[in-house]
Formats: C-alpha cells, sequence, structure tokens
C-alpha cells in the first residue's frame, strides 16, 4: 500500500517561498522512517533535518516539492486565498501520486471540513485522513515537513546573498521586520522575494510613513 504524507513550510511566512511536499511511501517502509528518528520538522535542529534527507530519498516511493514564490502568493491572493491555494495544489499532488492513503497536516480547525475540501478535488477513491498536528503524529507527515523545510531553508539562504541578513522570514522574527522597515526607510521598495500582500508589510508602511508626518 502507498501512502503519501502531505505538509508545508513557511505558510506565515512574510519573506521567502511557501514550499509544499507530497512524500510518498510504501507501507513497509513506515517502521523505517521512526527508525531514522523522523518526526515533526520543528523539533529537529538544522543538522538532524540535514543528516535526515538522504535517508529519507532513499526510503521514499517518490517525492514531489512544490515552491510558490512570494510574488505569486500575492497574485493570486488578489483572487483567493491561502488556504484555497494550498488545498489545490495538495489535490495536485494526490492526484499526480494516485496513493492508496493520504495524510495531511490540516490546515483549519475543522478537520472534517478541510478533509471534504479536498476530497472533493480528488479523482481517485483514495482514503484522507486530514488532522491538525498530524506532523506530530505520522511520520509520514514529518518526512514531509523535514523535506519542505530543508528545501525552504535552502531558498532562504540562497535569497540572503546580496542583502544584510533578514532571519528567518517570519514576522516574529526582529531580524526579518527590521530588515523590512530598512526597506521603507532607504525608499528603495522591497525585493521580489517579500510578501507585500502580508499585513506586517502594509502596518510597517504605515508606521514608517506615520513616523515622516509626526516628524515635520
Amino acid at each position: 500500500m502507498k501512502i503519501l504524507g502531505i505538509d508545508e513550510a513557511g505558510r506565515g511566512c512574510v519573506v521567502g517561498p511557501l514550499v509544499m511536499c507530497g512524500y510518498l511511501v510504501d507501507e513497509k517502509n513506515v517502521s523505517g522512517l521512526k527508525k531514522i528518528g523522523v518526526r515533526d520538522s520543528k523539533l529537529l535542529s538544522p543538522l538532524q533535518r540535514n543528516k535526515l534527507i538522504p535517508k529519507l530519498e532513499k526510503l521514499a516511493s517518490d517525492v514531489v516539492l512544490i515552491k510558490i514564490p512570494a510574488g505569486e502568493i500575492d497574485k493570486m491572493r488578489t483572487i483567493t486565498n491561502l488556504n484555497k491555494i494550498e488545498i489545490e495544489r495538495m489535490a495536485q499532488i494526490i492526484n499526480a501520486f494516485n496513493p492508496h492513503r493520504v495524510i495531511i497536516d490540516a490546515l483549519e480547525a475543522n478537520e472534517n471540513k478541510f478533509r471534504k475540501k479536498i476530497a472533493g478535488l480528488v479523482n481517485n477513491g483514495c482514503e484522507i485522513v486530514a488532522e491538525n498536528f498530524a506532523d506530530k503524529n505520522y511520520v509520514e507527515v514529518g518526512a514531509a515537513s523535514i523535506m519542505a523545510k530543508v528545501t525552504r531553508d535552502k531558498e532562504i539562504d540562497e535569497l540572503q546573498k546580496g542583502f544584510a541578513d533578514f532571519g528567518s522570514g517570519y514576522p516574529s522574527d526582529e531580524r526579518t521586520i527590521n530588515f523590512l522597515k530598512d526597506c521603507v526607510k532607504s525608499n528603495r521598495g522591497f525585493p521580489a522575494f517579500v510578501r507585500k500582500s502580508w499585513l506586517t508589510v502594509r502596518w510597517i508602511q504605515e508606521e514608517i510613513q506615520q513616523r515622516k508626518i509626526s516628524s515635520f
């Protein structure tokens, strides 16, 4: 039986791409994932995640990684929302692999409603499991989370070249916020890898603009 785990990295970031991973594994290799220490990527160090990649590739039947750049996210969000964007990509991954079972880290609190949204876009009658915290509870999803996270981290490392250290790209990262503020203060504008439709960006623009006005 083929099992497909799906997860993403960078969903809440204001900088950089969203990376989604579909990790297809034969049921007989699931125990192997447990044996090598697969778990939610957030519970592993960068070194641990990187060391697991070749082992994950060896145990996988197939892997797909989808990178959605900041500019594409901004463009699509003018007509839809991030949940719908991810749901469509998840369905595409499922239809491409045609697995027997799919396990997804649910994006919404209502797991059953979310599962039905996926099922409505899937061509085959595979079993769909959609749960919150699936990346912690299923190694198949943990494997997908690790591959997505490592891929996104590499993308961020590449984007850092030629720019000041902007940190992880998350709004909670002070380095990221300072980088965005410097972009506004310097009037050079935001690089293409910044998600300009994010509220974080708008708040920073408004804050800097108010400061400029009050200084007169």
